[in-house]
């Protein structure tokens, strides 16, 4: 009796073929399978990090300064994004200037690190200015040492602290040790000064922004962020309220989360029709990450399993494993419908709004957002993170 062994390449094997290693008959001319290799399934891309925190001035003169972050916040969470694969987004949020006292340096934290934007959001029309002092070395130092930071070392970690008066009053804790310190933790310090830029106060943020391996800009506060209404808006304002009755909230968490998320949407459109836009289509990207309170976004990252049933909203609780199943998929299916809409508007939104402000003769290069844009782009790419442009 002849043996032969059959055996396929190498090529074979990493398109993922069996290998079989074979015994054939010379009398009936039949192959009997010996054995055979299954190649492992691809293991997912790493998900990019970023970490972004706000630090607001909210002195008496700072309100222009607070509605931009109001109507801007989502196209800063656009362009984090971008990103393929989305990045896992963090943000922050710090106040200085009034409240607090002279013992915390005028400083609150109003927010740690959250995947919950919406929760920022709401804690951004809450704010008020007053009079007060501004230590911007206070705020990044608390920042630095309070905040939940990623001990990922591949994480984008940034702070943008705006504001108007000298940036180096602040005597108990100097901007230039400050800044060291950001330094050893791998923290970007980027500066918005409120401001002319040629003024000895514009200086001192410069050289902060320097010292922190940051950007700087100078801003008008007051007059510099670009609104441009468009046609598009109602229509991805009724999307992104359509877009809410497909989160399927758990828990008491869950019951807020989805209230918020409304209350935001109102917010959203009180600060303009443009900015109930943005946030649209931020709901529709991949940086708004509902895990915590939401069924369909913690079955995508493996955390419905560990969900007590006690948890679960009262119209799926006595459903069986494979009815939760079906249940989730029509509404993630319903999601993902919703959110292909809200993309292909707001590309259209993107070509219309590009062509008016050309008309108009308008540039973003003064406004509170493009200037964090911007940041976020130069300082992904030293994380290896690739964004459009």
């Amino acid at each position: 009796m002849k043996r032969t062994i059959v055996t396929l390449t190498l090529a074979s094997m990493l398109v993922g073929t069996a290998i079989y290693a074979a015994k054939r008959n010379t009398n009936t001319g039949l192959v009997a399978p010996v054995a055979a290799v299954v190649t492992p399934p691809a293991v997912p891309a790493k998900k990019p990090q970023v970490d972004l925190v706000i630090a607001l001035d909210t002195s008496g003169s700072m309100s222009g300064l607070i509605n931009a972050a109001r109507q801007k916040l989502w196209d800063i969470v656009n362009e984090v994004g971008q990103a393929d694969p989305a990045p896992d987004l963090r943000v922050a949020l710090l106040t200085y200037g009034s409240g607090g006292s002279e013992a915390d340096g005028f400083v609150i934290v109003q927010s740690d690190l959250t995947t919950d934007i919406d929760s920022i959001y709401g804690k951004l029309f809450a704010l008020r200015t007053s009079g007060g002092t501004e230590y911007v070395g206070r705020v990044v130092h608390r920042a630095l040492n309070e905040l939940s930071w990623s001990d990922d070392p591949d994480t984008l970690r940034q702070i943008f602290v705006a504001g108007n008066e000298s940036a180096d009053q602040d005597r108990t804790h100097k901007v230039a040790d400050v800044m060291k310190r950001a330094r050893a933790k791998d923290v970007f310090v980027n500066t918005i000064y409120c401001g002319n830029e040629g003024t000895r106060d514009a200086i001192s943020w410069n050289t902060v922004a320097k010292q922190g391996n940051g950007m700087f800009a100078s801003i008008d506060h007051n007059n510099g962020t670009v609104a441009m209404q468009s046609p598009y808006d109602a229509k991805l304002a009724a999307l992104s309220s359509k877009l809410n009755r497909t989160y399927v909230g758990y828990g008491m968490k869950g019951r807020r989360a989805k209230n918020n998320q409304v209350k935001q949407d109102k917010n959203a459109l009180s600060s303009h029709s443009s900015t109930a836009a943005s946030r649209a289509l931020a709901k529709a990207g991949g940086a708004y990450n509902a895990s915590g309170w939401d069924l369909i976004d913690a079955r995508k990252t493996g955390k419905l399993n560990k969900i007590a049933k006690a948890e679960m909203p009262a119209e799926v609780q006595g459903f069986s494993n494979e009815e939760m199943d079906d249940y989730l998929d029509k509404k993630e299916a319903e999601r993902n419908k919703l959110r292909a809409e809200i993309k292909t508007l707001s590309s259209k939104r993107k070509s219309y709004v590009t062509k008016e402000m050309k008309a108009k003769g308008k540039s973003e290069k003064k406004s509170f957002d493009y200037n964090i844009r911007r940041a976020v782009q130069a300082q992904a790419a030293a994380k290896k993170i690739k964004l459009k442009k």
